[in-house]
């Protein structure tokens, strides 16, 4: 029961995470503000520097220059640290003092508390991954160029929002009856909950690279590889649609605690393993043939039964048994037969 209650307590904790809009105002708003403000800032100065220089008695030179040369050691840069710009698609997760602020999105200029930090786990993992300065890494989660690598021009505290690709590797994983086969998917997701994306996981990215993986071994042992002669049975190759619809709502299930959407999935390869694609390719070869030649047979026989139907309705000629046994069986051979036929002329009497 302990356990249970425990489990329970994990898991609520890590659903609490929901979006909300961060407190904001409009950013062109305050900077025309703190432009004015430091107009009067340098006014300030100078008039202070001015009634010092003159040496005018009294303290208010002193407090003019000693109030502009404050207001742009602190009240300005911090105010400015509050402005934040935003393009299409990306949002900013913002905590104050370890506490989950709220998150912004909507491209435009933004005013927001001057104390918040943006959070965004990618840059985190960026910055240990290559001791914050460089700036290209290997990535199993999916590439951007022929190379392998992924080339980030600099970290970034925003996340983005738009819709995103997952090239996973190709993996070697037995099928239902157990044979090897090597499968490789593609996987279009993006962020929809950014407090969850940046709270609930580490690398939000690196987690749904492992969910794939999982998802995709488990619903290829459901299904074999191939089912010849029944296309009713769904199978990997054969039913590709409904597999990648299975595999979506299957990668779906467990990103959910991410925030993050899968848009679709699908197969981009799909093979037999090396060691046993010689010996796959020769069976399928031999059903080939099989399903060819009971074609073939099929065929020859409505010829052959035809051809002695004719020549019986239009008395071309009598034949017994024992000729028309004969007659069926040349006939097969010239139809059946892998090579052309060579004919044999009888100048004598039939019989």
């Amino acid at each position: 029961m302990d356990i249970q209650n425990n489990a329970d307590d994990r898991t609520a904790g890590v659903v609490q995470n929901e979006e909300k809009t961060a407190r904001s105002s409009s950013g062109m708003v305050v900077l025309v503000l703190l432009c004015l403000l430091s107009l009067l800032a340098i006014a300030a100065v100078i008039f202070g520097a001015v009634k010092l220089e003159r040496g005018d008695e009294g303290a208010m030179g002193v407090i003019l220059l000693v109030v502009g040369i404050v207001w742009f050691c602190v009240p300005f840069p911090l105010l400015c640290a509050g402005l934040k710009i935003l393009k299409p698609n990306e949002a900013y997760v913002f905590t104050l003092f370890g506490k989950y602020y709220g998150s912004l999105k909507g491209e435009g200029f933004y005013f927001v508390h001057p104390f918040v930090v943006a959070t965004n786990p990618l840059k985190a993992g960026l910055l240990d991954s290559v001791g914050g300065s460089a700036v290209s890494i290997q990535t199993h989660s999916g590439t951007d160029d022929r190379s392998g690598k992924k080339t980030i021009s600099k970290a970034s505290n925003k996340i983005s929002l738009k819709a995103m690709t997952l090239n996973n590797n190709k993996q070697k994983i037995n099928d239902l009856l157990g044979n090897p086969i090597e499968i490789g998917i593609v996987v279009i997701w993006r962020v929809i909950n950014t407090a969850k994306a940046a709270f609930n996981v580490e690398n939000y990215e690196d987690f749904l690279s492992i969910q794939c993986d999982s998802a995709l071994r488990n619903i290829v042992r459901l299904y074999p590889y191939d089912v010849p002669g029944d296309e009713n049975e769904t199978s990997l190759r054969g039913s590709s649609r409904e597999i990648a619809s299975k595999l979506q709502s299957a990668i779906q299930e467990k990103a959910d605690a991410a925030g993050l959407e899968v848009v679709e999935a699908r197969i981009t390869h799909l093979a037999y393993s090396p060691e046993i694609a010689a010996a796959m390719l020769q069976r399928q070869q031999a059903s080939a043939i099989v399903d060819a030649r009971s074609l073939i047979v099929k065929g020859a026989v409505s010829m052959v039964e035809q051809a002695l139907r004719e020549l019986n309705e239009n008395n071309i000629v009598d034949l017994d048994e024992e000729r028309k046994a004969a007659m069926v069986s040349n006939l097969l051979v010239v139809l059946c037969g892998n090579k052309d036929a060579q004919p044999i002329v009888n100048s004598g009497s039939l019989y």
